[in-house]
């Protein structure tokens, strides 16, 4: 039986979790954990991999500041940057795992509007985590803009729209070839079109929202969010707080989901059902397959499954 598709979407911080050094080591132990829950999910699924970048991109920001007799490297080719690291760490990792998978990484340009206002609103969180004295301190120094992340606050850079994936053909050839293909890391690098001509642009896409254009693109059967929570929950870090079980488009609309980090996967998760996607799975990266079979997370469909969509669930980490 041919196997379905699904795009998952693995968070930044699923590979350095908050907190945690910057290090090289630290990371690639990170990524020896995450292969292994996806090198079970392409036992059953064919697999399109989309990483987030946020704190590896924030880390090479801050080492070109660091070296003055070079003008630091925009956006855009850090991003590239971060594409090669981490999906060179996820091929290496997932080919030991499963020499027999052919495993392809992609260097992926995402086209964006350059007027999208996202540009006048930067939520997009990269780098570590600080404390607020810090935080003000480096703003002030490198005119940054710093807003909260959880109990701490973190750079935050344009986050704008997706519009296009360049290299988008290559992808589905290699899908069809039966690769399980790493692409769009760190929403894909960020480029306008000027004409005939790419031009990067100073930004870093949302990794969620390019999954879900990925996974409409090619019409996945479904698209898997893992990050370091359990599930999306209301009323998080109150008395009240409650996990989503089953849920839609419709009934997440009535509330409001942190900008910094679950509300972007909640607006990509929306917006691939809205357009046709089957279902989306969110919740932690160790429960992949588990979400996928109804077992664990949140699963949105353009119609719940039954009528209680909210399972009491035990506190999350911080969501990311």
């Amino acid at each position: 039986m041919k196997k379905q598709t699904v795009v998952v979407a693995l968070g930044g911080n699923a590979l350095l979790r908050r907190g945690e050094p910057l290090e090289a080591d630290i990371q690639r132990a990170n990524i020896a954990k995450a292969a292994k829950t996806i090198a079970a999910i392409g036992e059953q699924y064919n697999v399109v991999l989309v990483h987030g970048n946020g704190p590896q991109v924030g880390l090479l920001a801050l080492q070109g500041l660091e070296y003055k007799s070079v003008t630091p490297y925009p956006l855009d080719v850090l991003g590239s940057e971060t594409q090669g690291m981490i999906g060179y760490m996820l091929m290496q990792e997932l080919h030991n795992l499963a020499p027999e998978q052919h495993v392809s990484c992609m260097l992926t340009q995402m086209t964006v509007d350059p007027n999208d206002p996202a540009f006048a609103n930067p939520t997009k969180p990269i780098g570590p985590v600080y404390d607020q004295q810090e935080a003000s301190a480096l703003a002030e120094k490198y005119g940054w803009d710093i807003k909260p992340d959880g109990q701490y606050y973190r750079r935050v850079v344009p986050s704008p729209q997706p519009t296009g994936i360049v290299e988008d053909d290559a992808i589905a050839s290699l899908i069809a070839q039966g690769h399980l293909v790493i692409c769009t890391g760190g929403g894909g690098i960020p480029v306008i079109q000027e004409g005939n001509q790419l031009k990067g642009i100073e930004a870093v896409i949302d990794k969620d929202m390019s999954a879900a254009f990925l996974a409409r693109q090619i019409n996945a059967d479904a698209l898997l969010i893992l990050t370091d929570a359990d599930a999306v929950y209301l009323d998080y870090g109150q008395p009240t707080q409650r996990a989503l079980a089953d849920t839609t488009p419709d009934d997440l609309s009535q509330y409001t989901f942190d900008a910094g980090s679950m509300g972007p996967k909640i607006d990509a998760s929306c917006e691939f059902i809205r357009q046709g996607g089957k279902l989306v799975g969110i919740g932690a990266l160790e429960d992949g397959l588990a979400i996928l079979a109804g077992q664990a997370g949140t699963r949105i469909r353009a119609q719940a499954v039954n009528n209680n969509n909210i399972s009491h669930g035990q506190p999350a980490p911080a969501q990311a």
